[in-house]
C-alpha cells in the first residue's frame, strides 16, 4: 500500500540549497518562504560531499540546523538522498566506479551523476549514506517525505564498462535462461552474430555498422531496470527506519528525456513525481505542459508532484528564454489542472556560483524588487485558495497508447524512414484533442481499456502478442480503435510479423500492406475522398489494400495514387480505423473529430480556441480549469452560483477571462 504525502493542499516550494550560503541568509530565507506561501521544500539533494566528508566520517550538523529552522517556520522538508552526485574523494578511492561512454572512453568526475550504475563500490556508498540518514531523521518532525537521489539517468543513463558488461549478462540470464533462448530472441544468425559463451555478450558499443537491433533494445531495458534497482535499494532502506513516510523520485517526463521506461517505476514510488522543462524553440509549449501533464497523471493513476519546473529561463538550451507576462502562472496552474497537487521549482534561491547560476529561481539574482518574486507570492496566493482541489482525478474518455518500448525499438537506426520520432507522432495526435478541449489518458498497451470510449496508438511500432490482443478485443467489445501507420510490425524481440503490414493489426484493421514508401522531407501527397479537398499527407505512404475495411481518404498523386491511405472497419461491436500517412493538421483533426463523434466523446465544455479547458473531479464537485492561450481574453460561459476559486466569487453565467488570465471554478456535481 502507497504511503501518502501528509503536506495539507497543495504542497509549493521548490529546491532549497542552504549550503551554498552563508548561515545569516537562512533565516531570510525561511521568511520569504512564508511571505510567498511555500509549505514545503527538497533538501540535501547535492550535499553528499559536506555530509560525508571523507569515507565514513559524516557530519549532520548542517543538516540539523536546517530541518530545525524549516521546522520552527512550518515548512515541511522533502529530505534527499545525496547520491546523485558522489563526492571527489570517492571516485579516488574507486576509480573504477566512473562511466565509461559508448566509445570507450572513461570521464572524469566534476559534475553529477558521474558513476558507474553497475558499480559494487556506488552501490554500497550510496546505501551507506542512505541509512546514515535514515536512522538521523526518521522520526524528525519536519521531514514529510524522502526524496531519493535525483532525476535518475539524467547524464549517466548508460555505462558501457566491463562492470556493466556483467551486470548486463546477468539481466539477460535472468531474461532467457539459456543462450539458445537468447541467440533466437536476438536473430544472431545475422552477420555471424552468434553465441557460444556468456562472456561474448558486450553492451552496444561503438562499432563498425549498425549494431543488432534486439541487442540495442534489450540494453535500454537493462539500463532502464539497473537504474530502478538503485533506486529500490535506496528506498528499502529508508523505509526501515521510516516506515511511514512516503518515498518519492522525480522523473524527466519532458521532450528532452526517453531514457527510463517509466510504467515499471511508477509502481515503486509512493508519490510520483516529475521534473518539466520547456523547449525553448516550442512555440506552443503549453502543449507539452498538458501532453507530459496527462502523461503523469496516468502513470500515477491519479495525482502526481511537480518536483521541478523554472520561474524563468533555465541555462542548459542554446539561448534560454525567460517566461513571458503571466506566463509563470499559467504554467503552474496548468500543471494543476493536468493533475498535480505539488508546484515546486528548480530552486528557491538563485545561485551566484557553480554550473547552474544562470538558472532562474523563486527568489531571483535581483532579489525581491523583481517581477519573478512578485509573480511567485501571487502564485503562492493562487495554489492556497485552490487547496480543495487536492486529490481530485481526471475525467477522460479518450486514451493514448503510450509505450516506452515502442518509443526505443522505433527510433533505432536502419528504420524505412529516420524522420520518424516517437514522441512527435504521439503529439501530432494529441494536439487536436488538446485544441477541441478533449480530456486525454495514457495507457499501457495491456492496460485496462474499459473506461474510454476511443483509443488512438499513434507510433505502436513495437507491440507484444498481450498488448495487440488487448487493443483488439477492446474494438471488438464495441470500442473504437485508431493506429497510425508502421504500427503492429515488430514484436517484442524487435523481429517483424512476417505476412503483411501493419503486422499485428492486420485482420483488426481489415487491410494488408507489401510495401511502405516513406515521404522525404518536405515532401507531400495529395489526399482525396471523405477529406477536405486541399488536404495532404507527409512523412509516410504505404502501398495499401483493403481487406474488410472501407476507404475514408485515399492518395490523390504520386506512385500511390487511388491508393487507401485512410481506412475504417467495423470489428465486432466496434470500430477500427488505420491512418497510413500523417495528414495535416486540420485533416487529422477532422479526422479525429469524426472519430470521437462516432465514439460519442464530447468535449469538457466549448470554448473559443486557444482557450485551455481542463476538468478535475472531485468526491462532490468538479473543478474546470478555464486558460486562455491567446492573450486576447475570453467570456466563457458557466453555470450560475458556481464558484470561481481564484478569487472567490460565485458566478452568474460566466467568467470573464482578461488576457492571458486563468480562471478555476468550482461546479457542484449536480451542475455537471
Amino acid at each position: 500500500m502507497k504511503r501518502t504525502l501528509s503536506v495539507p493542499g497543495i504542497a509549493y516550494g521548490g529546491d532549497y540549497n542552504p549550503e551554498q550560503w552563508p548561515e545569516e541568509v537562512w533565516a531570510e530565507d525561511v521568511a520569504l518562504m512564508r511571505e510567498a506561501g511555500v509549505n514545503m521544500v527538497s533538501v540535501g539533494i547535492f550535499s553528499w560531499a559536506l555530509m560525508e566528508p571523507a569515507e565514513g566520517v559524516f557530519d549532520f550538523s548542517r543538516m540539523d540546523k536546517i530541518l530545525g529552522l524549516l521546522h520552527e517556520n512550518g515548512i515541511a522538508a522533502d529530505l534527499a538522498t545525496p547520491t546523485a552526485a558522489p563526492p571527489a574523494w570517492f571516485f579516488r578511492a574507486h576509480p573504477e566506479a566512473l562511466p565509461v561512454d559508448r566509445d570507450g572512453r572513461t570521464l572524469s568526475y566534476g559534475s553529477r551523476q558521474t558513476f558507474c550504475p553497475s558499480s559494487p563500490a556506488y552501490r554500497r556508498a550510496a546505501l551507506r549514506i542512505a541509512d546514515q540518514l535514515a536512522r538521523r531523521y526518521a522520526d524528525h518532525p519536519a521531514v514529510a517525505m524522502w526524496h531519493v537521489h535525483n532525476e535518475y539517468g539524467c547524464h549517466n543513463a548508460a555505462c558501457y564498462c566491463d562492470t556493466s558488461a556483467e551486470a548486463f549478462r546477468g539481466w539477460l540470464r535472468a531474461r532467457y535462461g539459456t543462450l539458445d533462448a537468447l541467440n533466437n530472441a536476438w536473430g544472431t544468425t545475422f552477420w555471424s552474430q552468434w553465441y557460444y559463451h556468456w562472456d561474448e555478450i558486450l553492451p552496444p558499443r561503438a562499432t563498425g555498422a549498425v549494431p543488432n537491433p534486439t541487442h540495442q533494445l534489450d540494453w535500454r531495458r537493462f539500463c532502464s531496470d539497473e537504474l530502478l534497482s538503485l533506486y529500490r535499494a535506496e528506498r528499502d532502506v529508508l523505509s526501515v527506519a521510516a516506515p511511514d513516510t512516503p518515498a518519492t523520485t522525480n522523473f524527466m517526463v519532458n521532450f528532452s528525456f526517453e531514457a527510463l521506461d517509466y510504467w515499471r517505476w511508477a509502481p515503486e514510488l509512493d508519490v510520483v513525481s516529475n521534473d518539466h522543462y520547456l523547449q525553448s524553440t516550442d512555440t506552443e509549449s503549453h502543449i507539452d505542459i498538458a501532453l507530459c501533464g496527462d502523461l503523469m497523471r496516468s502513470l500515477a493513476g491519479g495525482p502526481w508532484f511537480l518536483m521541478e519546473h523554472s520561474t524563468g529561463a533555465v541555462n542548459w538550451q542554446p539561448v534560454n528564454r525567460a517566461k513571458g507576462p503571466g506566463e509563470l502562472r499559467r504554467n503552474a496552474l496548468a500543471h494543476v489542472a493536468h493533475g498535480a497537487d505539488g508546484i515546486a521549482y528548480f530552486q528557491w534561491r538563485a545561485a551566484k556560483a557553480g554550473a547552474e547560476q544562470w538558472h532562474s529561481a523563486m527568489l531571483p539574482h535581483a532579489g525581491t524588487d523583481s517581477q519573478i518574486w512578485r509573480d511567485v507570492v501571487r502564485l503562492g496566493a493562487d495554489l492556497k485558495a485552490l487547496a480543495e482541489v487536492r486529490g481530485s482525478t481526471g475525467t477522460a474518455e479518450v486514451a493514448i497508447v503510450w509505450d516506452w518500448d515502442a518509443r526505443w525499438a522505433l527510433e533505432l537506426p536502419s528504420q524505412p524512414s529516420g524522420e520518424l520520432r516517437y514522441l512527435d507522432l504521439v503529439r501530432t495526435w494529441y494536439e487536436p484533442l488538446w485544441r477541441a478541449g478533449v480530456a486525454v489518458d495514457f495507457v499501457r498497451p495491456d492496460g485496462d481499456l474499459s473506461a474510454y470510449r476511443l483509443v488512438l496508438a499513434p507510433g505502436l511500432y513495437l507491440v507484444d502478442d498481450a498488448g495487440a490482443a488487448n487493443l483488439t478485443s477492446y474494438a471488438e467489445r464495441g470500442g473504437t480503435l485508431a493506429v497510425g501507420f508502421h504500427s503492429g510490425m515488430v514484436d517484442e524481440k524487435c523481429h517483424v510479423r512476417l505476412g503483411g503490414y501493419p503486422g499485428a493489426f492486420r485482420e483488426a484493421l481489415g487491410v494488408r500492406s507489401d510495401e511502405p514508401f516513406p515521404l522525404l522531407p518536405g515532401e507531400k501527397v495529395g489526399l482525396r475522398g471523405e477529406v477536405p479537398q486541399e488536404a495532404t499527407g507527409t512523412l509516410w505512404s504505404e502501398r495499401l489494400r483493403l481487406a474488410g475495411a472501407e476507404a475514408v481518404a485515399s492518395y490523390a498523386d504520386g506512385p500511390l495514387a487511388g491508393v487507401p491511405a485512410v481506412t475504417r472497419h467495423a470489428r465486432g461491436a466496434g470500430t477500427t480505423w488505420y491512418v497510413a500517412t500523417l495528414p495535416d493538421p486540420d485533416t487529422l483533426a477532422g479526422l479525429l473529430g469524426r472519430m470521437r463523434a462516432e465514439a460519442g466523446v464530447e468535449p469538457v465544455r466549448s470554448v473559443p480556441a486557444g482557450v485551455e479547458v481542463v476538468r478535475r473531479r472531485g468526491t462532490d464537485a468538479d473543478y474546470v480549469f478555464l486558460i486562455d492561450h491567446t492573450g486576447q481574453g475570453a467570456e466563457i460561459p458557466v453555470p450560475a452560483g458556481a464558484t470561481e476559486l481564484l478569487t472567490g466569487k460565485e458566478t452568474t453565467g460566466s467568467v470573464t477571462l482578461a488576457p492571458g488570465d486563468i480562471a478555476v471554478v468550482r461546479e457542484p456535481r449536480g451542475d455537471v
